[in-house]
């Protein structure tokens, strides 16, 4: 049993409850309203006191980045070696991180991922999986996703999906512009995202499922996604820290720590993507972490592997985000640990009374420097290496108990 906590005069954010100072309680591992006998007691002296992150769509389980980072709960892609699609490794998954991360599997919607035959998505429940996922790719066939939707619905499982058509994408590394052209790199236009969206927004809708696009990164993404809401579709997406501050510039010295998937997009997009965060389009924060070694990055632009390192920067960029563009603390902590843990369809961050006592203390004011060589995880492939970020986790609790 952990023992009882007691957090004094705390700046204590709650996305459900708004912010507020003063004491926050943890008892059997979990959020009390009073303190129990004999808590132990942790003076924050003012420090902010949030719920834990859950980080929904995470590549590898990387325990030292997500410490650092201060997640608690992780959506685990499907796009494992070998695939979650079986239920023995959908179990072991979701075992593994216990007690200190809880992992959640996010099983495969089709066999291997191939897109062509329905994965035992009840079976895959059963042993664990919180939801279903296309992974990397998305399903060409209409028909088969049609059916997989179908078979969600009727299970009450959301389906996290990638939105980018890859009929349209290929072999490209970048999106179709400017900054692409100059420096010669195979790329596609941006539309691929929207077509993809606008399909699989029209088949949620016919099916009455639940779909959750991992990320959306185009203005004419946020608008099907908004104009859908409207329509009352079952619908939310998530976006990353990278496609809100960076635009394809970023790339323009081959840097391929900027490699993304999806790839960096225009200017007036990324624009695009900050007005959605303001007006609620976006629903999820998350850090799309996927480290990788210098093996695959050291290459050319178009022979390296996509992917970054966010995990560990995910809540110095978020609170930095907050602050520019003035989003609201318990809102910041909506969109990085209570919407996330809803698409996940757990009961997981928020300060309600009964809910698991996952909790990060944070000095908001505490500088640093985002260094590749540095960072705590499996790699520091980040496209901001070397910037100046500000806000550091300084204690984590997992029910109750702290990670060190």
């Amino acid at each position: 049993m952990n023992a009882a906590l007691h957090f004094r005069n705390a700046r204590i954010v709650c996305p459900e409850g708004g912010e507020r100072t003063g004491d926050l309680f943890i008892t059997d591992g979990l959020i009390a309203d009073t303190p129990a006998t004999g808590a132990m007691v942790i003076e924050c002296k003012g420090l902010i006191l949030a719920p834990g992150i859950v980080d929904l769509g995470v590549a590898t389980i990387d325990r030292a980045a997500f410490r650092a980072g201060g997640i608690t709960r992780v959506g685990l892609m499907p796009d494992q070696s070998p695939v979650l699609d079986e239920p023995g490794i959908v179990q072991r998954s979701a075992l593994i991180g216990k007690p200190d991360l809880w992992i959640h599997p996010i099983a495969a919607a089709t066999r291997g991922l191939a897109g062509t035959e329905l994965a035992e998505m009840a079976i895959c429940q059963s042993a664990g999986a919180r939801a279903i996922g296309t992974g990397r790719r998305w399903i060409a066939d209409s028909g088969v996703m049609r059916r997989v939707l179908d078979y969600a619905c009727d299970l009450g499982l959301t389906l996290i999906t990638h939105a980018e058509d890859s009929a349209l994408t290929g072999d490209a590394v970048a999106t179709t512009g400017e900054t692409a052209t100059r420096l010669g790199l195979p790329s596609a236009s941006s539309v691929a995202e929207a077509l993809a969206i606008a399909r699989d927004v029209m088949l949620a809708e016919d099916t009455g499922a639940t779909i959750h696009i991992r990320q959306v990164t185009t203005a004419a993404g946020f608008d099907l996604v908004r104009a859908a809401k409207r329509r009352g579709v079952k619908v939310t997406c998530g976006i990353t820290p990278a496609h809100l501050m960076l635009s394809d510039n970023a790339m323009s010295d081959f840097r391929t720590f900027a490699h993304l998937s999806p790839p960096l997009r225009a200017e007036d997009d990324r624009r695009a993507a900050l007005r959605a965060l303001a007006d609620g389009t976006i629903d999820v924060l998350c850090s799309g972490h996927d480290p990788r070694g210098p093996e695959e990055k050291r290459l050319p632009y178009a022979d390296a592997s996509p992917g970054a390192s966010g995990a560990e920067t995910l809540l110095a960029l978020a609170l930095g985000i907050a602050r520019d563009e003035k989003i609201a603390l318990d809102r910041l902590f909506a969109l990085l640990a209570r919407n996330p843990a809803r698409v996940l369809g757990i009961d997981a961050g928020t300060f309600r009374i009964g809910a698991p006592g996952d909790v990060i203390l944070i000095d908001e004011q505490a500088p640093w420097l985002i260094d590749a060589e540095r960072m705590a995880g499996k790699a520091g492939n980040t496209p901001f290496d070397g910037l100046p970020a500000q806000g550091r986790v300084r204690r984590l609790f997992k029910g109750g108990h702290e990670i060190g």
